[in-house]
């Protein structure tokens, strides 16, 4: 009788001690993973900050400081100092200093190209990337069906893709030649690189060329995670094949789609071998990268900085449109009714 409630006791003590040691276990085991995060993460860290952070802020404060040279009124050298907005108001108002005076840049100098290639650099992304999405969904579309030979031809749509760029551009610089396969084809004597327009249009070509494969393997990515069942059923409905390609397929696969269009935007709006390789960027083909390396081939590296940080700047907001306005963050759920429209 006297050892049953000591038994009882006993339990009713040791349920707490087993509970409170069960916590502390956890609670070491979630602090010993929490340390093994941080140590993995912090070599990712550091490689991102020197190649990634350091750059980006070095080249702000650039933006700011003064190039040193020769002064064109005295000729002797001046060195760098703060420059203020100086550097961003070269670009942005195109004002140029000659003898101390700060002027209106000279038609022909780099300072007066900053707009123009504003509109280059946005007319090479717009229509390369309206094409590439209409062609590469195309086929997405087909390489995403069943039949003999797939495999193989999802390899061989991926080859341009897998071509260097500066590779790319010297093959098209060679087709595009007086003597090149182009004119031989259409039976033309176009001198491509001669004028704005043919100078545009070998480049739109020879980027779609290059970069739909990547588009098309993004879209296909989309429509092969829309269930089967779905298409199914619309076909029992008696839902076309338009009304299924409007209502099922675009739907379904605008999540994956806009992700396509903002990875191609930001890096057409970067465009550089293409247009460099193919024309130097003459006939108005200077895209914004472009101007950045013939400032700084012309040893003005804080000017460049400023540049290259309006640049940034740029490609910073066109991707903010997208993430804010387009809604590319934004999981949709598509429900399909029995007469095959979604909502």
């Amino acid at each position: 009788m006297s050892t049953e409630p000591q038994s009882g006791t006993a339990a009713t003590t040791d349920q707490p001690r087993s509970g409170n040691g069960q916590k502390k276990v956890a609670h070491r085991k979630e602090a010993t993973q929490g340390r093994a995060a941080t140590l993995l993460i912090v070599p990712s860290i550091i490689v991102l900050t020197i190649v990634i952070i350091y750059p980006v802020v070095a080249a702000v404060v650039q933006s700011f400081q003064k190039d040193s040279g020769l002064d064109p009124a005295t000729g002797l050298f001046v060195a760098g100092g703060s420059a203020g907005f100086s550097n961003y108001t070269h670009w942005i108002l195109q004002q140029c200093t000659a003898g101390g005076i700060t002027v209106s840049c000279p038609p022909g100098t780099l300072g007066a190209q900053f707009w123009s290639s504003i509109g280059t650099t946005f007319f090479f992304t717009v229509v390369t990337v309206i094409l590439e999405t209409a062609i590469g969904f195309g086929m997405a579309v087909i390489m995403a069906r069943t039949f003999r030979g797939r495999g193989l031809l999802r390899a061989s749509v991926l080859v341009p893709w897998a071509i260097p760029t500066a590779v790319t551009a010297k093959l098209w610089f060679f087709i595009f030649a007086f003597e090149g396969i182009a004119n031989k084809i259409f039976g033309a004597s176009i001198l491509w690189t001669g004028s704005a327009n043919p100078a545009r249009a070998g480049i739109i070509i020879a980027d779609v060329w290059k970069t739909t494969p990547f588009m098309a393997l993004l879209i296909l990515a989309g429509l092969q995670i829309i269930p089967g069942d779905v298409y199914e059923a619309a076909k029992v409905d008696g839902v076309t094949a338009w009304q299924r390609f409007v209502h099922i397929t675009l739907p379904l696969v605008k999540p994956a789609l806009l992700v396509a269009v903002l990875f191609r935007t930001l890096d057409a709006l970067r465009m550089y071998d293409l247009p460099q390789i193919m024309t130097g960027g003459a006939n108005n083909t200077t895209t914004l990268s472009i101007l950045v390396v013939q400032e700084i081939r012309s040893g003005k590296y804080n000017s460049a900085s400023a540049l290259s940080t309006i640049t940034f700047i740029v490609i910073f907001l066109v991707a903010l449109v997208f993430v804010k306005f387009l809604g590319v963050n934004a999981v949709e759920t598509t429900t399909v009714t029995g007469k095959g429209k979604a909502r």
